[in-house]
C-alpha cells in the first residue's frame, strides 16, 4: 500500500509515454490530474479500467482533469494498448519503475493463492497546486471514473 495520502504533495515524476514523449508532475500545473496505475496493458481488468475512464473521458476533460496512465510495460506494449482501445490519454512505460515507486505502489500482492511483487492497483487525484486530493485503492475498473467523478 502506498504511503501517500490525501493533502500530501504529489511526489515530482518524469515518465516517458508510448510515444516516447516525457510527462512531468509541472506539465499539468493548473490542472487536476488522474494517475492511474494499472498492473499490465491489455490484461482483462485493466483494460476495463482503462475504457472505462475513454469512456468517460469528455466529462473528465469538461472539468479540467488530466488522465496519465502508468504500468511497468514497454512503450510498444503501451502504445498497442493504447492503439487497440482508442485510449485518448497518455500511458507511461515506466519500465525502470521510477514513477511507480515514486507513488509507493510497488510491492506484495496475491493471485490466485501465489504471492509476489507487483504494481497495486492505485489512482491518486493531484489537484491544480500538485497536493494529492484522493487516494483510490480499491479501484473498482468498470465504474472506475463513477469513483472519481461522484
Amino acid at each position: 500500500m502506498t504511503p501517500l495520502k490525501k493533502g500530501d504533495k504529489a511526489p515530482v515524476f518524469s515518465g516517458i509515454d508510448q510515444d516516447g514523449n516525457t510527462h512531468k508532475l509541472s506539465d499539468y500545473q493548473g490542472k487536476k490530474l488522474v494517475v492511474f496505475f494499472y498492473p499490465g496493458a491489455s490484461t482483462p481488468t485493466c483494460t476495463v479500467e482503462a475504457c472505462n475512464l475513454r469512456d468517460n473521458f469528455e466529462r473528465f476533460k469538461a472539468l479540467n482533469y488530466e488522465l496519465l496512465g502508468v504500468s511497468a510495460d514497454s512503450q510498444k506494449k503501451q502504445g498497442n494498448f493504447r492503439t487497440k482501445y482508442s485510449l485518448p490519454f497518455p500511458l507511461i512505460a515506466d519500465t525502470d519503475k521510477s514513477v511507480i515507486n515514486a507513488f509507493g505502489v510497488w510491492g506484495p500482492k496475491k493471485f490466485m493463492g501465489r504471492l509476489f511483487d507487483g504494481i497495486n492497483r492505485t489512482t491518486f487525484v493531484i489537484d491544480e497546486n500538485g497536493i494529492i486530493d484522493e487516494v483510490i485503492t480499491d479501484v473498482k475498473s468498470k465504474m472506475h471514473a463513477e469513483q472519481l467523478l461522484k
